[in-house]
């Protein structure tokens, strides 16, 4: 468990600063685009490099980063102050879109129709708003623990529809809807949780904790952020356990926690469910990079393997507390409160391997597209489902879709309906969700297949 001794940023203190780290990569290439062209066409274009081995593929990445950082700081960060536990109230601001949050359509939460057909929302009928509205607040944690070490963490929460002054709904920091609190929460990434999930879940009576790490890059090679990363979630939620924001108390149900995301947000999904790093089939891997058959990219060897050139300082500068080795695996960076973790398309097999998958027990759904040559849907998100044997498992393929499917709204929505069925099953105990991501389900609908997709 993380250390919960923090420091929580006044408003005023935040005036005019600058919280965002630059993140988004792989997934977050996704609505963004490439400069001087669409994102599909740059996209291909890049992909095919990809398999040709093409010493551009490093000047591209580049420009694809400078290009998201941009985006990132101008269009995916709350604005303004923030509402630390114990600070000053701070006026709501206009929401961008992303910050958009569903109406009620109902006073019953549990109310839910039942599809009658099976096309786009009736199939999907959880990808619809749920019946509360959301609400947002911002604020940074500081961990004195780690060298003061700054995390973002943004909040959607159900919350009672209010107005400001000029009669605007208050979209940021309205007051909760108690009726039915406390929720559980979802922790996730800023990638996920930006561009996937955004005020989604908290419209079904969760409270989506979205953590920003500090300094992490989705585009950068494995490195110390395989560690920092999970920590800092288990940081920001003893920390909302023990110091819950300002009127958000009695909120937040830290005890039923769920953890999910895409891309290397699924890589933290499957560390915070106990996954642990396993050092020898990891050099191993890593040795026979060059040689596998068919060839892998080099820039691929580069990404999963640079972090084994400095695994000595690695390994010291996480600790002796996680990487201690006993049964040949580190430790786990995980917590009893978390019940369930979703981690879709994780690029994360190389690190853990068979034996420190089957450390993870809780339940565990993957989504994948079965054309992903971005994290290999065989080499990476078939072989973590098929070593999760100590898990209650399921994979669903989104079948012919690559890694930037997520750029697609209604592959979106289709996420977004199984994340409410599936952390609503297991951490709400709505147990009439369990057919919204049952294998009968699953094969009702088309794109999407039950398990492993053997198809072409």
């Amino acid at each position: 468990m993380a250390n919960a001794k923090a420091t929580l940023w006044s408003a005023q203190q935040l005036d005019g600063a600058d919280p965002a780290s630059p993140v988004f990569g792989f997934g977050a290439i996704l609505a963004l685009g490439w400069p001087g062209g669409s994102s599909r066409s740059r996209w291909a274009a890049t992909r095919h490099r990809l398999h040709r081995r093409d010493p551009e593929m490093h000047s591209a990445r580049l420009l694809a980063v400078c290009a998201l950082n941009i985006a990132v700081l101008s269009a995916c960060t709350p604005g303004g102050a923030v509402l630390p536990a114990g600070g000053a109230t701070v006026p709501p601001e206009a929401p961008t879109p992303a910050e958009q949050a569903p109406s009620a359509t109902a006073p019953d939460p549990t109310a839910l129709a039942s599809p009658t057909a099976y096309s786009m929302p009736e199939a999907f009928p959880l990808s619809e708003p749920g019946t509360y509205f959301a609400s947002n607040t911002s604020l940074i944690l500081v961990d004195n623990s780690r060298n003061g070490r700054e995390v973002r963490v943004t909040l959607w929460y159900p919350a009672l529809k209010e107005t400001d002054e000029e009669g605007h709904l208050k979209i940021r920091n309205a007051a909760p809807d108690r009726s039915r609190a406390p929720y559980p929460l979802i922790l996730t990434g800023a990638n996920s949780g930006d561009l996937l999930f955004r005020s989604h879940p908290a419209s079904y009576g969760f409270v989506m904790v979205i953590v920003h790490s500090p300094g992490f890059s989705y585009t950068a090679p494995w490195n110390n952020a395989v560690i920092d990363a999970p920590l800092d979630f288990l940081f920001a939620l003893d920390v909302l356990t023990s110091n819950p924001p300002k009127g958000l108390d009695g909120i937040l149900d830290t005890d039923r926690v769920g953890v999910a995301g895409y891309s290397s947000d699924g890589l933290f999904s499957l560390a915070l469910g106990g996954a642990r790093i396993n050092p020898q089939y990891y050099f191993s891997q890593c040795a026979q990079a060059p040689n596998m058959d068919p060839p892998l990219n080099p820039f691929w060897i580069e990404y999963f393997c640079s972090l084994s050139e400095g695994w000595g300082e690695f390994s010291s500068q996480v600790g002796a507390g996680i990487s201690t080795v006993s049964d040949g695996l580190w430790q786990p960076t995980t917590d009893d409160r978390i019940l369930a973790v979703m981690p879709m398309a994780p690029d994360s097999a190389w690190l853990y391997g068979p034996e420190g998958l089957a450390a993870i027990h809780v339940p565990s759904m993957i989504i994948a597209g079965t054309a992903d040559d971005l994290v290999s849907y065989e080499m990476t998100s078939c072989y973590v489902y098929e070593h999760l044997v100590n898990s209650d498992r399921a994979l669903i393929s989104f079948i012919g879709k690559d890694h930037m499917m997520v750029e697609d709204e209604e592959v979106i929505r289709r996420i977004d309906h199984f994340a409410v069925a599936f952390l609503g099953y297991y951490l709400q105990g709505r147990e009439d969700y369990a057919k919204y991501f049952s294998e009968e389900f699953v094969a009702h609908q088309d794109g999407l297949a039950w398990g492993v997709y053997e198809g072409e």
